[in-house]
């Protein structure tokens, strides 16, 4: 195609997706590659989507928030109601993360203890001499 379009294939060498997972997003409008045929070919704007739709996930965005978010790029005003959304959807994120990484801490903290005490326990046990001495 051009020099700055990419095929599937480099797409999915790039982004470490599968081609499987480049037609969801493009079934789900995420993504609108080029179509020649049975050609796919991804522009700039591509690229740049798919790296953003890959950080939202991996950052607990559904992919409504992203197509949403997205969507916001384009109504004129400098890409101040896009940020805007961004932020309150990312300081929500990052409550939601921040809740489950404590949550997680606690029980790692709990399980810990636990298995301390199961250590000691089959110790006991396995050696009731020195557990009466």
């Amino acid at each position: 195609m051009t020099d700055d379009t990419m095929t599937i294939g480099e797409m999915c060498r790039a982004f470490d997706v599968t081609p499987r997972a480049l037609r969801f997003y493009e079934q789900k409008e995420l993504l609108n590659p080029i179509r020649e045929g049975q050609n796919r070919f991804y522009t700039p704007r591509d690229r740049a989507r798919l790296k953003l739709i890959l950080r939202g996930k991996r950052f607990g965005f559904s992919l409504a928030e992203i197509r949403d978010l997205l969507e916001l790029y384009h109504l004129g005003d400098g890409q101040i109601t896009q940020l805007s959304a961004t932020l309150e959807a990312a300081e929500r994120h990052h409550a939601d993360l921040t809740a489950k990484r404590d949550e997680l801490a606690t029980a790692i903290t709990e399980l810990e203890q636990q298995i301390q005490m199961i250590r000691k326990m089959l110790a006991e046990r396995s050696n009731p001499r020195s557990a009466a001495e």
